[in-house]
């Protein structure tokens, strides 16, 4: 039996982290905060992204972590699918269906193996600008009014890793430790 690990979430109240987990535990950590009278509208990110998530939570917490239960996967017909082919379009000039065509295999095992060799050259400068984007995305929703937060942003997509720790040293500590935890792949071969 595989195990999956399912996606992980962050809530904070103004400066301060409320939960991390699976989006339903962070939600209904989220509805409790609610209850209790805080005027701060709790904001849910997704871990891995920074991106801000958007979750319904109306009703009560059952219902909630029932909505929020991860899909079971359907079982897949026999054949291709079962190794997680997908088809889609894809426009190319005569010229490249030319040149796929004559190709060992067909232009299927061709477009594979250089999207392949694509993802293992650019694999360190895709984490890196992928880990750049998700501390943005956080820092720009919670941090956006921190001291040196422009100064901090330039560091992080410079990949200077000690001068993103120092212009972040005086944020609030949740924040301070979620964007250094997020920004983390921004800084290959540093020391944050």
């Amino acid at each position: 039996m595989g195990t999956t690990t399912e996606k992980q979430y962050v809530a904070f109240a103004g400066a301060t982290r409320l939960a991390e987990g699976t989006l339903a535990d962070v939600a209904i950590a989220v509805i409790r905060a609610a209850s209790t009278a805080t005027t701060i509208q709790p904001l849910i990110f997704d871990a891995e992204t920074g991106e801000q998530i958007d979750v319904d939570l109306r009703g009560t917490e059952e219902e909630v972590r029932l909505r929020l239960q991860p899909v079971p996967r359907t079982p897949r017909p026999p054949g291709r699918p079962k190794l997680g082919v997908v088809p889609r379009e894809v426009t190319l000039l005569p010229r490249h269906w030319e040149w796929l065509a004559s190709q060992p295999g067909g232009a299927s095992v061709t477009l594979r193996k250089l999207v392949d060799a694509a993802r293992k050259v650019s694999g360190d400068a895709d984490q890196v600008r992928h880990s750049q984007e998700a501390a943005y995305r956080f820092m720009n929703a919670l941090a956006g009014n921190e001291p040196g937060f422009e100064e901090a942003t330039r560091a992080l997509f410079a990949g200077d890793a000690a001068g993103f720790s120092a212009l972040t040293e005086s944020w609030p500590t949740d924040v301070r430790d979620e964007a250094r935890r997020t920004a983390a792949g921004a800084f290959t071969g540093a020391t944050a």
